[in-house]
């Protein structure tokens, strides 16, 4: 009997993912910048220290600050950042990134995610996330698409699993942040699971599922289980 996973899987790398524009029904994805972007992201951000506590940069005391921040984003090339535009407002009210990009391994993680209050739990905020794993799984072609937060940052943990993700453990003092030391929680979505989870998304983000007031009548977890 052959060990598992000792079959030849015939693996070909994949292409990194380059800045690109991903449409949905509720939210427009498009690459970040500095100059199309900053005005609206200040205004959505302004004033909520707190959105910046997770995250390795920020908060900034003045427009011009953020404005530089994002060139800086819109500049890397180790990340591809997309600017997140919900549809009632089209504005820019948050942002996310491709990072720790490994074509080779079809591994890829999604993070360096900013949502402002008014996008928080929104039906916006979860398309921009789906958005976000079709791309990279049904047209990019990764294998592994993951998730890594602060380990004591319940709220984010919580969207993991919420979105499909598993949890895979903590690593312990896996880096310094601001100064602080960071247990990183993984976790992961895999390309064979992928055609579930997309099921899943689709069947919550259907106009059908929203009452007349938009209030969901199931949440994306009851759809989930009933597609395990």
């Amino acid at each position: 009997m052959s060990a598992p996973n000792s079959s030849p899987l015939h693996w070909k790398a994949v292409s990194a993912p380059l800045p690109t524009t991903l449409r949905g029904r509720y939210v427009t994805l498009e690459p970040l910048q500095a100059e199309r972007h900053t005005a609206a992201l200040w205004e959505a951000v302004r004033g909520q220290d707190e959105l910046w506590t997770w995250l390795a940069d920020g908060p900034f005391s003045t427009e011009s600050e953020l404005r530089e921040a994002i060139a800086l984003k819109q500049a890397a090339t180790a990340a591809v950042f997309l600017a997140v535009v919900p549809a009632a407002t089209g504005k820019a009210a948050g942002y996310a990134s491709y990072m720790r990009i490994e074509p080779a391994h079809g591994v890829i993680e999604v993070g360096n995610i900013l949502l402002s209050s008014g996008l928080q739990r929104t039906t916006a905020a979860t398309e921009a996330m789906y958005l976000m794993a079709r791309h990279a799984f049904d047209n990019l072609g990764y294998r592994r698409y993951e998730w890594k937060c602060n380990a004591q940052n319940q709220p984010s943990r919580r969207a993991a699993l919420r979105l499909g993700f598993t949890f895979e453990g903590i690593f312990r003092q896996h880096m310094v942040i601001k100064d602080l030391n960071r247990d990183t929680a993984w976790f992961s979505m895999l390309d064979h699971e992928w055609p579930a989870r997309k099921a899943a998304f689709e069947a919550w983000l259907d106009p059908a599922n929203f009452d007349e007031a938009g209030n969901q009548r199931r949440s994306l977890a009851e759809i989930a289980e009933t597609r395990r």
